[in-house]
């Protein structure tokens, strides 16, 4: 796998590039560190909608018309995005337009103006994005499920916000956030595909070169205790139940991540995994059942969600906290475990084929961890997980006093789940 070249300037921006000379296109991705964990309440989603408002006109592209016109015709794949910890914007096309596209994606990081019109028409986007979600137990669930965690502090808010927030924000509030957070320390530029190193200093020092430099501002630290289960139900007609269970892990950095994975991935890694067999081959009850780790800056959580027959739901619980007890129990087989490290290494692989899928393997790893590993380096990583790291960490965290059910269904009052939910 291709080597990442890193150069860190004086006033803190970090870029990293990928040369990549076989392949045809590249990857421009600027990432900033800021996403809905950094919000006060008042304002909670302006992470996401400033993202939106970025692609609205700039000093130099007025309008929205005029960006979209200008990528389309470069035949480029773009987009942005916003998580808890993070923003990211990019643009994916021929190599051979390599300036112009890092133009654009600079142009929109650094120079957007927020049209009034555009942000009040904008709202109206928001709200049925919000709609949209809410609409989809499937993924709104996953908002109750950080509810349930995290309750009223950044890291149980939505990273969309609420309707009353978007509908309340003024332009002002825009400036000042953009002004305070997407400073040149907060800020990684990755380049992936058929570039020079070179080529890509060059562009940076055209276009970063005023990038501010005040000093990134801090999230609050966010408050991870928990001393009993608990259980959060959202009333909906829905002809099918989707939950979030889960338990409490480690922060992002913690070496412990990788045994979670593993763990995770015995449970629910591919239609071999022990849940995928249990509630679809032998159950008949689900047509989905994942299992991961999910990890943020200064916490994290083990989380199993599916889409359940509405009547079966507590079976189905039930069933589940079963299969997270065999794995303290028993130790998984050498061979189970070496079928699910060959899994995971190769859907890693899999992955990291294109330019895009590169700059955001390297790029996270340098905005979250100020590091970067290689693709080898995390298949020794895997490699070196053991039965019994597994078995340990199963007791470590499968604790009653753990537990967190989220809840989208025909249900009412969350007692019936209450006392079901133990290990």
């Amino acid at each position: 796998m291709q080597k990442a070249i890193k150069k860190t300037y004086k006033n803190g921006l970090r870029v990293v590039t990928i040369p990549m000379k076989e392949n045809p296109t590249v990857t421009v991705l600027v990432l900033v560190g800021t996403g809905s964990n950094y919000e006060k309440k008042e304002i909670n989603g302006i992470s996401h909608f400033l993202e939106h408002m970025c692609f609205k006109g700039t000093t130099r592209r007025l309008t929205a018309q005029s960006i979209s016109h200008e990528l389309d015709g470069l035949g480029c794949q773009y987009n942005a995005f916003t998580s808890n910890e993070m923003t990211g914007y990019y643009a994916k096309g021929d190599s051979k337009n390599f300036k112009q596209i890092f133009d654009v994606v600079s142009d929109i990081y650094l120079n957007s103006t927020f049209p009034e019109l555009e942000l009040e028409k904008e709202k109206g986007v928001i709200v049925e994005e919000i709609n949209m979600y809410e609409d989809m137990p499937a993924s709104h669930v996953q908002d109750l499920f950080d509810n349930v965690l995290y309750g009223d502090q950044p890291a149980g808010w939505s990273v969309l916000g609420t309707k009353e927030n978007i509908y309340k924000m003024k332009r002002d509030n825009f400036v000042d956030y953009k002004n305070s957070h997407y400073v040149s320390s907060n800020t990684v530029i990755i380049v992936s595909g058929n570039i020079t190193n070179d080529d890509v200093q060059k562009e940076v020092n055209k276009y970063f070169k005023d990038i501010k430099s005040t000093t990134k501002i801090k999230k609050v630290k966010t408050k991870d205790i928990q001393i009993g289960p608990k259980v959060l139900i959202k009333h909906k007609e829905t002809d099918q139940t989707h939950f979030v269970m889960g338990v409490r892990t480690f922060p992002l950095n913690d070496k412990r991540n990788m045994t979670l994975s593993l763990l995770s991935g015995v449970l629910g890694a591919g239609m071999s995994s022990r849940l995928f067999i249990k509630l679809r081959e032998e159950m008949g009850v689900a047509y989905y059942v994942r299992a991961h780790n999910s990890v943020s800056l200064d916490h994290g959580a083990f989380q199993i969600s599916a889409g359940v027959n509405n009547t079966r739901t507590e079976e189905v619980i039930k069933e589940i906290l079963k299969e997270c007890n065999l794995m303290i129990s028993q130790k998984v087989s050498e061979e189970e475990l070496n079928k699910v490290k060959s899994f995971i290494i190769g859907n890693m692989k899999m992955s990291l084929e294109s330019t895009d899928d590169i700059a955001n393997f390297y790029g996270g790893q340098e905005l979250m961890k100020n590091e970067i590993k290689t693709l080898e380096e995390k298949i020794k990583e895997i490699k070196k997980v053991t039965r019994e790291d597994i078995q340990k960490m199963a007791k470590l965290i499968f604790k009653n006093k753990n537990l967190n059910l989220a809840i989208i269904g025909p249900f009412e009052k969350s007692a019936q789940f209450e006392k079901i939910l133990k290990f």
